[in-house]
C-alpha cells in the first residue's frame, strides 16, 4: 500500500477553501480486497490518472496518533488496551480529510473494513458511494505475492497473512455482498499484470476525467491526425 495516501497536494490556501466543493458534491469510490491484491499500485494509476485523492481510513489513524492531539492520545490508548476504535472516530478523519482537501473525487482504501463502517459512514456523512472497485484476487496469488514482496514488513509472515486473510473474508466480503445486491460492485480479476488490471479498470473512470483534459486530448488527436508529414506534436 502507498505510504502517501492522506492527500495527494498540498494544503489548499484560503481562496481554494473558500471555493472548495461542498459535500453534496463529494464522489466517492470505495476500493476493497484481500491484502497483497493490488490496490495500492491501481489507486496511484487512478489518482495520476483521473485526479482523484487517494485516502486511508488505517493511515489517517495513525496520523492523527502522531499528532499528538487529545483525539490522537485517544485513539492510541484504545489501540494500546485492545479496544476497537469506533467506527465513528475513522469515518469524522475521513469527512475531515475530505472537506480539507478542496478536491471532490475520493478513493476510499480498505474501507468500510465491516458493516459497522459501513453503516457509520452512510449515517454520519450521508455520502453514497458512487460504486465500489473490488480487487478479486486467490488467497494463494494474494499469498505469493505478500511473501515475494520485500518491503521489510514484519506482517509479512505466513501466520500473519493467513490471519489478515481471514479477517478480510470475514469481516469486509459481507460490505462487497450487500453492494452487490445494491448494483454498485465493479469486480476486477486482479490475478493479471497492473497494466492490465488497469486497462479495466479505467473506462469505469472516464465518467470522472476533468474537462480540460479531454479537451486537450481531444487537441492532440486532431492535430496528430492532420499531422501528414509525420512531424513530432509536442503535447
Amino acid at each position: 500500500m502507498s505510504p502517501t495516501l492522506v492527500a495527494e497536494a498540498e494544503a489548499p490556501s484560503v481562496e481554494e477553501v473558500e471555493q472548495a466543493p461542498s459535500k453534496e458534491e463529494f464522489k466517492v469510490v470505495f476500493v476493497l480486497g484481500g491484502p497483497g491484491s493490488g490496490k495500492g499500485t491501481q489507486c496511484a494509476k487512478i489518482v495520476d490518472t483521473f485526479g482523484f485523492v487517494h485516502l486511508s481510513a488505517g493511515d489517517l489513524l495513525r496520523a492523527e496518533i502522531n499528532s499528538g492531539n487529545e483525539n490522537g492520545t485517544m485513539i492510541q490508548n484504545m489501540i494500546k488496551e485492545g479496544k476497537i476504535v469506533p467506527a465513528e472516530v475513522t469515518v469524522k478523519l475521513l469527512e475531515k480529510a475530505m472537506k480539507e482537501s478542496g478536491n471532490d473525487k475520493f478513493l476510499i482504501d480498505g474501507f468500510p473494513r465491516n458493516l459497522d463502517n459501513r453503516q457509520c459512514f452512510d449515517r454520519v456523512t450521508g455520502i453514497e458511494p458512487q460504486f465500489i472497485l473490488f480487487f478479486d484476487c486467490p488467497e494463494e496469488e494474494m499469498e505469493r505475492r505478500l511473501l515475494g514482496r520485500n518491503q521489510g514488513r514484519v506482517d509479512d509472515n505466513i501466520e500473519t497473512i493467513r490471519k489478515r486473510f481471514k479477517v478480510f473474508i470475514e469481516s469486509s466480503l459481507p460490505v462487497v455482498s450487500h453492494y452487490e445486491e445494491c448494483g454498485k460492485v465493479h469486480k476486477i480479476d486482479a490475478t493479471r499484470s497492473p497494466d492490465e488490471v488497469f486497462s479495466s479498470i479505467e473506462p469505469l473512470f472516464q465518467q470522472f476525467k476533468p474537462k480540460a483534459a479531454e479537451v486537450h486530448e481531444e487537441l492532440v488527436e486532431a492535430i496528430k491526425k492532420h499531422n501528414l508529414r509525420g512531424i513530432p506534436v509536442p503535447v
